[in-house]
């Protein structure tokens, strides 16, 4: 049974007046209701999801330059004051034929590298011994501020320390990628 509330008069909150409501609200459905725009929406809220993948193997063995891994995604803020959450969720790895080997990973918004893995052997990943060959999936997150409504994109790099080789998407196997726009 639906439930009906019948009143003849709502008083204004200070007393001094009535508002009249005859039929002012039959018919109201949700497609009638006003859109809330992201300028409405509170702090915190989230405005907008981007998801993608990438799968194309890359690798690298230089130790003096970052290499791009391909894995790329863009989104464009509705607001300048918006908080972007980038979520990179990586295929790697790491092979050391021999000795000590590592890796560093970045991610970059644009050609600005945003967070990275400090080049030491306490931060980043690290390994000894005679050969070593890990494959796993390694999750990167940063919550950026870019500062801007236009179009942005953010990608991950990577380095090889040491005498090995290192990969991204290693046999195809996909990097996921997710950016949440979070009203600021």
């Amino acid at each position: 049974m639906a439930s009906k509330i019948k009143v003849d008069q709502i008083q204004t909150a200070d007393g001094t007046g009535t508002i009249a409501l005859q039929n002012q609200l039959s018919g109201m459905t949700t497609a009638s209701l006003p859109a809330l725009g992201s300028a409405q929406m509170p702090t915190g809220s989230v405005l907008q999801v981007v998801h993608g993948s990438y799968s194309t193997e890359t690798s690298t063995t230089s130790g003096s330059t970052w290499v791009a891994t391909g894995a790329s995604i863009a989104i464009t803020p509705t607001s300048a004051s918006s908080k972007i959450l980038v979520m990179f969720n990586q295929y790697i790895r790491i092979y050391a034929p021999s000795a000590d080997q590592g890796a560093g990973y970045a991610i970059r918004r644009g050609t600005t590298t945003i967070w990275s893995t400090p080049q030491s052997y306490t931060t980043y990943i690290y390994m000894t011994g005679l050969e070593v060959d890990m494959r796993l999936y390694q999750s990167f997150n940063y919550l950026d501020s870019p500062n801007t409504t236009s179009a942005t994109t953010y990608s991950t790099r990577m380095i090889e320390y040491g005498n090995g080789t290192t990969y991204a998407q290693h046999s195809s196997n996909p990097t996921m990628m997710t950016l949440i726009e979070i009203a600021g």
